[in-house]
């Protein structure tokens, strides 16, 4: 339901034309800019992606959210929208192109920054990257501007300008089509976060991630009107809904660098729902908690901790006990790490869990992108057989072996089939999807 009432914290969005225009790291410097002047910022993240929040709560102070319109029903938006409870301002940042979603509608929308900032009533702030052109970067300033009339729009930022003569240049393309000029970010090399083939490394694995926000903040200030960004800012409907329900009273998630992605409206309701979280480090050998309902293994990057999972005999040996009695679930990188076998890329076998069948490879490189939707066929952390729930799967890993009996059906955005049904054995259970929320239908 929809209060109409405009009581929360006014918000932007900012977005771009594509991905790699730059604006992770005008998120960044603009969140610890604001957070600088004192204000309480609220991080928000459209989309499925799990790296960004981290980075968004280093920057800001506070946890970050994703909202998706393709996996979440209304009330699941409106309960994630009450993380903002106490916030000055909200800066949420897109994912790909301001309009980019799927063919096929979800829960609340095709799943695209420009529905979640029409959702939220945020006016979106546009990151042109200007590089080799001027005037011309104009007309797609417009043409994202008139697209949808209904949208909000606060103007741009203009990224990678080259001198003082090419930003005067683009600036009166900007002037003559009626785009309000929010900034100008002169060419630099050394603002590019390091990256993996998944895109940003984590948060936790950056060398040096305090400075190089501190260095995005001071770039921001020098070259962002942060007054005019204020402004800008709109406060949207007041939503309200509520956020998942645990799947058991004491859960034990797996949490390291080997095992991080996890997506926060989750483990939020289900601490706010009275859970326990308990967090325990398989790279450390630690064991889960003895007494914990459920164990947990969220995604991450076990490939590049293979040989340590594999050495860790305490880690191993308390989960294999506690699945004799009680579920185990794994996603993505912890659905393989509770696998038979797990192949480095280069070509070195590394002997996981064997809670499960499931033999993955790095040596033979796949890309698996994109929504997925899920009709159980087996319990899953909670949910009953025949529950139908809503992802997202990212990764390169390629099955070689999955023998054990499928955890569900599963498809793309479309509906169509993938092969990648997840496994269920026992009390054990796992997906390479990542789960976001029970669907309607």
């Amino acid at each position: 339901m929809i209060d109409n009432a405009k009581t929360n914290a006014p918000g932007i969005l900012i977005s771009a034309p594509s991905s790699g225009t730059g604006k992770t790291t005008v998120m960044l410097g603009l969140l610890r800019a604001l957070a600088e002047d004192g204000l309480n910022v609220q991080p928000f993240k459209s989309g499925p992606d799990y790296i960004d929040p981290a980075f968004h709560r280093a920057a800001a102070g506070r946890p970050s959210f994703n909202l998706d319109t393709w996996a979440m029903r209304p009330e699941l938006v409106g309960g994630i929208s009450q993380q903002s409870n106490g916030a000055d301002i909200i800066v949420a940042e897109g994912s790909m192109g301001l309009f980019d979603g799927v063919a096929t509608k979800g829960e609340s929308g095709f799943g695209s920054s420009a529905e979640t900032a029409l959702t939220m009533g945020w006016p979106v702030v546009l990151v042109i990257d200007v590089g080799g052109q001027a005037q011309s970067a104009a007309a797609t300033a417009l043409g994202f501007k008139a697209y949808n009339p209904e949208l909000p729009f606060a103007g741009v930022i203009l990224n990678r300008c080259a001198s003082p003569r090419h930003e005067r240049l683009t600036r009166l393309g900007m002037e003559k089509a009626g785009v309000k000029v929010l900034g100008v970010l002169p060419r630099r090399g050394d603002l590019a976060l390091p990256e993996r083939h998944l895109g940003l490394i984590q948060a936790v694995e950056h060398p040096d991630l305090e400075a190089a926000i501190a260095g995005y903040a001071a770039f921001l200030r020098e070259n962002v009107d942060l007054e005019a960004i204020k402004a800008a800012a709109a406060a949207g409907p007041s939503l309200t809904g509520a956020l998942p329900q645990p799947p058991a009273q004491k859960i034990a998630m797996a949490q390291d660098a080997a095992f991080s992605f996890t997506y926060p409206h989750l483990v939020e309701g289900w601490r706010a729902a009275g859970a326990e979280i308990a967090p325990f480090s398989p790279l450390a050998d630690e064991a889960p908690a003895h007494d914990a309902d459920l164990v947990w293994l969220p995604g991450g990057y076990p490939e590049l901790h293979a040989g340590k999972i594999a050495a860790a005999t305490n880690f191993r040996n308390a989960v294999r006990k506690h699945a004799e009695t009680k579920p185990v679930h794994g996603e993505c990188g912890g659905y393989m790490a509770l696998g038979e076998t797990l192949i480095d890329k280069e070509g070195i076998r590394h002997q996981m869990l064997g809670l499960l069948g499931l033999v993955t490879s790095y040596e033979k490189r796949k890309f698996h992108l994109g929504y997925r939707q899920a009709t159980l066929n087996a319990r899953m952390l909670g949910y009953e057989a025949g529950a139908r729930l809503r992802g997202h799967e990212f990764h390169y890993s390629t099955i070689l072996e999955e023998p054990d009996a499928p955890l569900a059906q599963v498809g793309d955005a479309d509906g169509n089939p993938v092969p990648e049904t997840g496994s269920v054995k026992g009390q054990v259970t796992g997906t390479f999807f990542h789960l976001i929320a029970e669907a309607t239908s």
